[in-house]
């Protein structure tokens, strides 16, 4: 358990009010989303980050929530690009409510998010702020119009950097902004949080394949029914003859049914998870390294923690 409960509770309140809004039915459907946004990671990353110096607890809570809405924001975006009905079992926003509508509700929470960081009244922290919702953004168009290319694993890298690691260490960073650390310090738990996000983005990736679908909440090798290729299937790919075949019927969506579930379960008996699962390992090693300029206290040791749990984790 990590030992900042009592602020992750703090947090969790203040999600709560940031959520009240006006108009019921959007107020409705982003508090579902809410009681359902797993771990709040990147919120204990923010908080943890800021640990090693006197830092403004009201301040980093308030980027603890902006981050958080961010995040979500994404989901949605997410799963309106990935036309998925589900989400840890529940239906998603895009498949209650048109494209458009779903749009502008993780529109909303950006904006949001922006507003509530804006209020911490720090120029550095906005610009961090603001260069993370361009990258993130970029990173969901580039991949849009890469669609109909064929896959690459250099640019899968970029795309898990854009997606997911880039928000890590933003939390990272901007926790430390907040708490005054020195920039040797800043720049180490931004790399922290780099390295943390990659780990954290294959190791999901993995569990798209082994996973128990039922806790999953959504069908096994979902992103590879879609056509995304993820770190397991390249790694497959380069150990299986089949690969063209594989290229072929990602592209074609996942409509051969049978012989895409025989794919799938091909690939999670596979050594190709077990390749992809210690490379989600050395990304986690270079982020406890990169936490070697700090004393050993019990936030260190949580941030050290954190890295293995997110890649050791059942889901």
């Amino acid at each position: 358990m990590l030992p900042i409960q009592d602020e992750l509770q703090a947090v969790e309140v203040r999600l709560r009010a940031a959520m009240t809004i006006e108009f019921e039915p959007l107020a409705q459907v982003l508090a579902a989303l809410m009681q359902s946004g797993g771990k709040r990671i990147r919120p204990a990353l923010a908080i943890l980050a800021s640990k090693f110096h006197s830092a403004d607890a009201d301040k980093v809570y308030t980027l603890a929530v902006a981050v958080e809405l961010v995040h979500a924001a994404t989901l949605i975006h997410d799963d309106l690009i990935d036309k998925s009905a589900l989400r840890r079992g529940s239906p998603t926003i895009n498949s209650r409510w048109s494209g458009t509508a779903t749009v502008l509700a993780g529109d909303f929470l950006m904006a949001r998010a922006a507003d509530i960081a804006a209020s911490i009244e720090n120029f550095r922290l906005m610009r961090i702020f603001a260069q993370t919702l361009m990258t993130i953004c970029v990173g969901e168009i580039r991949q849009d119009f890469g669609k109909d290319l064929p896959p690459n694993q250099d640019e899968y890298y970029q795309h898990i950097d854009s997606k997911t690691a880039t928000l890590f260490s933003a939390c990272t960073e901007g926790g430390a902004v907040l708490s005054g650390a020195p920039e040797n310090e800043i720049q180490a738990l931004k790399a922290y949080g780099h390295h943390l996000g990659m780990a954290f983005q294959i190791a999901d990736d993995i569990l798209d394949f082994t996973a128990d679908e039922n806790k999953l909440g959504k069908p096994v090798g979902s992103d590879l029914r879609q056509g995304t290729f993820t770190l397991p299937v390249f790694y497959f790919i380069a150990q299986d003859a089949r690969g063209v075949k594989i290229a072929d019927l990602a592209r074609g969506n996942g409509q051969d049914g049978a012989e895409m579930d025989a794919l799938i379960d091909s690939i999670r008996r596979s050594p190709a998870i077990d390749a992809a699962k210690n490379e989600a390992r050395r990304f986690a090693r270079l982020a406890q390294d990169a936490l070697a300029i700090f004393p050993d206290t019990e936030h260190r040791r949580a941030l050290h923690d954190l890295a293995t749990y997110v890649v050791e984790r059942s889901l």
